[in-house]
């Protein structure tokens, strides 16, 4: 599930249940509208309430720290519980995206 919350400037996307191939592929179409139409500064995935990543949500990520470059805009991912953040760093994503609050 996606929740949109969007002031023009900043995108906040709120990610909740599991974030596999299924789920990944509606949240990438719901987003890279959103990105195209407002072509925010930042874009942040907020995690919080996601249970399990596999690697397509590393491709989700990817693709939307793409597109956020593509527009001039940056993204950041916050609120990933130990779990996922370890996922991220692991598959070399850590040192290319900022992520905050993590643990």
């Amino acid at each position: 599930m996606l929740k949109i919350y969007n002031d023009g400037n900043r995108i906040t996307a709120a990610i909740s249940g599991d974030l596999d191939h299924h789920a990944a592929r509606e949240i990438r179409t719901q987003l890279d509208d959103v990105i195209a139409r407002s072509r925010p500064e930042l874009l942040i995935l907020d995690f919080g309430d996601v249970g399990f990543m596999d690697s397509s949500g590393i491709g989700l990520i990817l693709g939307r720290s793409r597109s956020m470059r593509a527009v001039g805009g940056e993204l950041l991912i916050k609120n990933a519980r130990r779990e996922i953040a370890e996922v991220i760093k692991i598959s070399g994503l850590g040192s290319l995206i900022a992520m905050q609050n993590v643990g």
